[in-house]
């Protein structure tokens, strides 16, 4: 008797080991989650945002855009303008400017000019260039946001991955309490013949068991914030913590305030498939305009200046008189009309209309992706709004069932098995109200996005 009691003694010591060191791990946890600053869900965007790649690029080839969209700018109304100068010295027999004949001697020439040119109509051509830069400016725009949304709801979704284990683990850490405090007492009642060796046995398993699930859950709450730091771009190296309150009563009680009527004209993907419809159907226009006559007006100065270094006693006239009277001005009005190029022209009009028949398909078909994705996205949160209510009652009720089975279990009215039932079954009633409440809080989320306001604006 003396042996089973010493060593029921020294089994609460090994488990009251365990349960401190336990204890001791979440304390510091805890106390290293105070020390560090918590982001928030929307401060996890907002880094993100700032530290994309994807988005540094995006933005890169938004300034590009700009750019060319310039450029049409400049080139449909303004002339292009060049200057040029030239020295020459002859050798042998050429033209006296003098007199106008031939003569045999060195003569060394110098020439100043300035011409420019501007296109007066090519078919609308520059018009529609300019619409297509400023069309692909707005779709780049369109795009930085739709990485930006994108981006968003991943970091989201990662985000409320990482809450669920780290509220799991708080529900563990009760459990584990529970189980150890159940311990306790068995072992005490164990000693005064109140229970048996087998419900203590019984116990120590459950205890056991939630342990190894809390460890199992730690593990899986680090890879979930290692996954968000990941997407954030985050430094891996560095402490990391995230805001863990969340009102989730507020969800509850506002959801059926949403109006969930969805515009698809307002989502990206639509503006961007639009937007390269309607480009294809100004190339198609600019390609037909090919086939009518240009027209272009240039015009321009020049002067010189020579002399001949052989010959003796030559007194050329001066630099100066030479500029003034060798100068002369021109201006030009030329029209070309197409005649025949081998058909290119033609076979390009060919391959436009087929673009812009390929870019109305992929209009269509977006347009029905998006109208498909809006009616799932309404389904979705409406079904994750009932399974959450549905998911509310059941944990109030495991929760009634589990702590009148603690108080049967202390008076000695249920037996352990039948404890451990009820509390996994509450322990499962929490965590699928967590992920219902989770799912809800994304998939409502996501129709607000179709509704045209971007994830972190929702925040």
């Amino acid at each position: 008797m003396l042996g089973c009691i010493w060593q029921t003694s020294n089994n609460m010591k090994q488990y009251t080991t365990i349960f401190l060191l336990f204890f001791c791990a979440q304390l510091s946890l805890a106390q290293t989650s105070d020390t560090l600053a918590s982001f928030t869900l929307k401060d996890c965007m907002t880094f993100a945002i700032a530290h994309s790649t994807k988005l540094e690029i995006q933005a890169a080839d938004n300034r590009d855009a700009q750019i060319s969209r310039r450029d049409a700018i400049l080139r449909a109304f303004t002339p292009s303008i060049s200057g040029g100068t030239y020295a020459a010295l002859n050798f042998g027999r050429g033209v006296d400017p003098e007199t106008n004949t031939y003569v045999s001697t060195t003569s060394f020439t110098n020439g100043y000019s300035v011409s420019g040119s501007i296109t007066l109509f090519n078919g609308f051509s520059a018009v529609n260039n300019i619409k297509i830069a400023n069309t692909a400016v707005l779709m780049g725009i369109t795009r930085e946001q739709q990485l930006k949304d994108e981006l968003c709801l991943a970091v989201m979704q990662a985000y409320c991955n990482a809450l669920y284990f780290q509220q799991m683990l708080h529900s563990l850490d009760q459990q584990v309490v529970s189980a150890q405090t159940n311990l306790t007492l068995a072992q005490q009642q164990e000693q005064l013949g109140q229970k048996s060796r087998a419900d203590v046995i019984d116990l120590e398993a459950d205890l056991a068991d939630r342990e190894y699930q809390l460890v199992s859950m730690t593990n899986q709450y680090n890879d979930a914030l290692l996954t968000l730091k990941d997407l954030m771009l985050y430094p891996l190296d560095q402490p990391f913590a995230i805001d863990t309150t969340f009102n989730y009563s507020a969800l509850l009680s506002n959801a059926e305030l949403l109006n969930t009527n969805a515009d698809a004209t307002l989502h990206p993907s639509l503006r961007l498939a639009q937007w390269r419809m309607e480009n294809a159907r100004t190339e198609l226009k600019t390609a037909r305009w090919l086939l009518a006559p240009s027209l272009s007006l240039s015009g321009g100065w020049s002067t010189g200046y020579y002399t001949y270094p052989s010959v003796q006693d030559y007194m050329a006239p001066s630099f100066a008189s030479q500029f003034n009277n060798n100068s002369g001005e021109y201006v030009q009005l030329s029209l070309s009309i197409p005649i025949y190029d081998g058909l290119s022209r033609q076979s390009n009009i060919v391959r436009k209309k087929n673009a812009y028949r390929r870019a109305t398909a992929e209009y269509e078909q977006t347009k029905h992706e998006v109208q498909s994705e809006i009616t799932r996205a309404t389904q979705d949160r409406q079904g994750a709004l009932s399974a959450l209510r549905q998911a509310t009652k059941r944990t109030q009720a495991q929760h009634s069932a589990y702590i009148m089975s603690n108080k049967k279990f202390q008076q000695g009215h249920l037996s352990p098995i039948d404890l451990r039932l009820a509390s996994d079954k509450y322990l499962q009633a929490q965590a699928e109200q967590l992920n219902t409440q989770l799912q809800f809080f994304i998939k409502n989320c996501v129709v607000y996005y179709y509704q045209g306001i971007s994830y972190i604006d929702q925040l």
